[in-house]
């Protein structure tokens, strides 16, 4: 007698619900300069990932900003979400979100979401990836990769914000897993690599020689900054002496880190850190999105 294998749970519209689930997502954004201006020349997508139409709050020949929007609001359990830009020579592109990103909890089966963010910079193109928080919520497991290869002598400037859990509804991040890595180069030469697992059940969590039971943390990096220690000192002037950030330079890229339990704190820290830096960076003034303050 031969035993059938039971079927598969999937769905009329043929998604599955068992380990093998895969709901895939993308979106890839190409800026070039014509006519004097930055141009989205470029947007394709596929699933729930769109573009809202650019925006020219600095000016039509200056930065086009663009808003990233992912209608669902976060990531479940089969999620697999790519994000690519590409911004070609003498381009200028800034893009944010509109809210929140959340990452929920793993389903039944524990099957991990993937979230991979790809950036491009060509030579004397200029490149500001400005996403609001990332919520991490109890449970949930995946993996965020961040790629950005720069070329010549290409500027960039972004942050990723993580908060761990949700404390205001006494919801801490006791189980899951997250893992985090960074990698840019410049040339195809690596500058910066990173990986870096988030597990509450590993020592490195609360020992203080890791994350120390912190629940929010930041990074910011800068790329083509023509003068990296007087960016250092300005940024140790004006943002609040605590101990919970610092900063510095590794092989061109300079790095400011926030670890403590505060979302407001850290967004705070970051946003005023790109209104230092952006004048030193490319000699225009920030200009925050509009969207921010919605």
């Amino acid at each position: 007698m031969t035993l059938c294998a039971p079927a598969m749970p999937v769905s009329p519209s043929g998604h599955r619900f068992d380990a093998g689930r895969h709901w895939a997502a993308s979106l890839e954004l190409v800026f070039a300069r014509r006519d004097g201006a930055t141009r989205m020349v470029q947007a394709r997508h596929q699933g729930p990932l769109r573009v809202q139409r650019p925006f020219y709050p600095e000016g039509s020949n200056e930065a086009c900003h663009v808003y990233v929007l992912h209608p669902p609001g976060g990531l479940v359990s089969g999620d697999a979400l790519t994000i690519s830009a590409h911004v070609e020579r003498g381009a200028h592109a800034l893009l944010t979100t509109p809210a929140a990103n959340k990452l929920y909890k793993a389903d039944s089966q524990g099957v991990a979401w993937t979230q991979h963010t790809r950036l491009s910079v060509d030579d004397g193109a200029s490149l500001e990836w400005l996403p609001q928080e990332t919520i991490a919520f109890d449970g949930s497991k995946g993996e965020q990769r961040t790629t950005i290869d720069l070329h010549g002598s290409a500027r960039c400037l972004g942050w990723e914000l993580m908060a761990l859990g949700r404390p205001a509804s006494d919801l801490p991040y006791v189980s899951g897993r997250i893992e985090q890595r960074f990698r840019l180069t410049l040339d195809g030469k690596p500058l910066w690599l990173e990986r870096q697992p988030l597990d509450p059940l590993h020592p490195r969590f609360k020992g203080r020689w890791g994350q120390g039971g912190a629940t929010v943390q930041a990074t910011l990096w800068v790329v083509g900054i023509a003068d990296a220690p007087a960016a250092v000192e300005a940024l140790r002037e004006a943002l609040p002496d605590n101990p919970r950030w610092a900063v510095t330079v590794r092989h061109g890229v300079l790095l400011l880190r926030y670890l403590g339990n505060s979302r407001n704190e850290a967004w705070a820290l970051c946003e005023q850190a790109w209104h230092v830096l952006r004048p030193l960076w490319i000699e225009r003034d920030a200009h925050t999105p509009r969207i921010w303050l919605t």
